[in-house]
């Protein structure tokens, strides 16, 4: 699924990741590290957010291309929105542009309970209504890989059950791959991970 070559990500001189060779396969993997490991640089890397040095390939497409767009969804640790728009507004634009199947974005925002605020300004959002947003985001379109940074902050234990269940349904019917990071344990019970990968000493290693 994942291929990396020579990884490398700097800012300001300082050196963040550097990943000389690594190869992940698809499933659901869990990215562990502390606060500033580079957990987050690596998977604005691989959305395609941020420049690099080296090379990313998921299923022989690089991140910087157009195709490769639709097949990586990135939903953030703590996202931000405009003030003035509301989620409704966003959430049918990341739709258009992902080519989102019919009636998924009306089926995402009820699953995750966005329908009954989506139309104020995100202004009046809590956190929590926030991080909601951003991952129905996360699920739009058809990926083959889906992103998600923190999933399990801000939200509440209701959220986190819904959460635990798209990702089992995701996975199990279309075959779509994640990449999770996350301080908390996640339960086996809800949810089978397929490997754990280390984000340690500038670099990614599988457990």
């Amino acid at each position: 699924m994942l291929t990396i070559n020579r990884f490398r990500k700097e800012y300001n001189s300082h050196v963040v990741l550097d990943i000389p060779m690594l190869r992940i396969a698809k499933g659901i993997h869990w990215l562990v590290g502390k606060n500033g490991s580079g957990k987050s640089t690596f998977f604005k890397a691989l959305a395609g957010i941020i420049p690099f040095q080296g090379e990313i390939l998921f299923e022989s497409f690089k991140p910087s291309q157009v195709a490769c767009k639709f097949l990586i969804n990135y939903s953030e640790a703590e996202p931000k929105y405009p003030d003035f728009v509301s989620a409704k507004d966003i959430l049918k634009f990341i739709a258009y542009t992902k080519k989102s199947p019919s009636g998924q974005l009306e089926q995402l925002v009820k699953h995750f309970g966005v329908d009954e605020y989506w139309e104020n300004n995100v202004g009046t959002y809590s956190s929590g209504m926030l991080k909601k947003v951003s991952l129905v985001s996360g699920f739009l379109g058809k990926p083959e890989l889906i992103i998600l940074d923190e999933p399990f902050i801000l939200v509440d234990a209701v959220s986190i059950d819904k959460l635990y269940e798209i990702i089992f349904q995701t996975h199990a019917q279309f075959g779509t791959s994640f990449f999770l990071s996350s301080h908390q344990d996640l339960l086996p019970e809800k949810l089978q991970i397929d490997s754990v990968l280390i984000v340690d000493n500038k670099s990614i290693v599988a457990k």
